[in-house]
Protein backbone atom coordinates (compact mmCIF):
# COMPACT_ATOMS: atom_id res chain seq x y z
CA UNK A 1 0.00 0.00 0.00
CA UNK A 2 1.28 3.47 -0.85
CA UNK A 3 2.25 5.73 2.04
CA UNK A 4 2.77 9.51 1.77
CA UNK A 5 6.42 10.50 1.91
CA UNK A 6 5.82 13.93 3.45
CA UNK A 7 3.15 15.58 5.59
CA UNK A 8 0.76 17.91 3.75
CA UNK A 9 1.08 21.49 4.91
CA UNK A 10 -1.72 23.23 6.80
CA UNK A 11 -2.20 25.53 3.81
CA UNK A 12 -2.67 22.61 1.44
CA UNK A 13 -5.11 20.87 3.80
CA UNK A 14 -7.04 24.14 4.19
CA UNK A 15 -7.30 24.57 0.43
CA UNK A 16 -8.79 21.09 0.12
CA UNK A 17 -11.26 21.76 2.93
CA UNK A 18 -12.32 25.18 1.63
CA UNK A 19 -15.58 23.75 0.25
CA UNK A 20 -16.54 21.75 3.35
CA UNK A 21 -18.29 24.61 5.17
CA UNK A 22 -21.90 24.23 6.29
CA UNK A 23 -24.43 25.75 3.93
CA UNK A 24 -27.63 27.41 5.16
CA UNK A 25 -30.83 25.39 4.93
CA UNK A 26 -33.11 26.41 2.07
CA UNK A 27 -36.37 27.83 3.31
CA UNK A 28 -39.49 29.18 1.72
CA UNK A 29 -42.90 30.46 2.73
CA UNK A 30 -46.06 28.39 2.95
CA UNK A 31 -48.50 29.79 0.36
CA UNK A 32 -51.41 28.96 2.66
CA UNK A 33 -50.39 30.47 6.01
CA UNK A 34 -47.10 32.35 5.19
CA UNK A 35 -45.01 30.51 7.78
CA UNK A 36 -41.32 29.90 7.00
CA UNK A 37 -40.95 26.22 6.04
CA UNK A 38 -38.05 24.07 4.82
CA UNK A 39 -38.39 23.42 1.09
CA UNK A 40 -40.03 20.15 -0.01
CA UNK A 41 -41.66 19.55 3.36
CA UNK A 42 -45.21 19.70 4.67
CA UNK A 43 -46.05 22.91 6.55
CA UNK A 44 -46.00 22.09 10.28
CA UNK A 45 -48.69 24.68 11.02
CA UNK A 46 -51.40 23.96 8.42
CA UNK A 47 -50.35 20.64 6.82
CA UNK A 48 -50.30 22.12 3.30
CA UNK A 49 -47.95 20.77 0.58
CA UNK A 50 -47.90 20.93 -3.23
CA UNK A 51 -51.24 22.71 -3.58
CA UNK A 52 -53.28 20.53 -1.24
CA UNK A 53 -53.76 19.71 2.43
CA UNK A 54 -51.77 16.54 3.08
CA UNK A 55 -52.02 16.33 6.88
CA UNK A 56 -55.20 17.30 8.68
CA UNK A 57 -53.81 19.41 11.52
CA UNK A 58 -57.14 19.28 13.44
CA UNK A 59 -56.45 15.59 14.13
CA UNK A 60 -52.86 16.27 15.21
CA UNK A 61 -53.74 18.61 18.11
Amino acid sequence: MAVPKRKHSNSRSGKRRSHHQAKPKQTGYCPQCSVIVLTHTVCPKCGYYMGRTVVDMADES
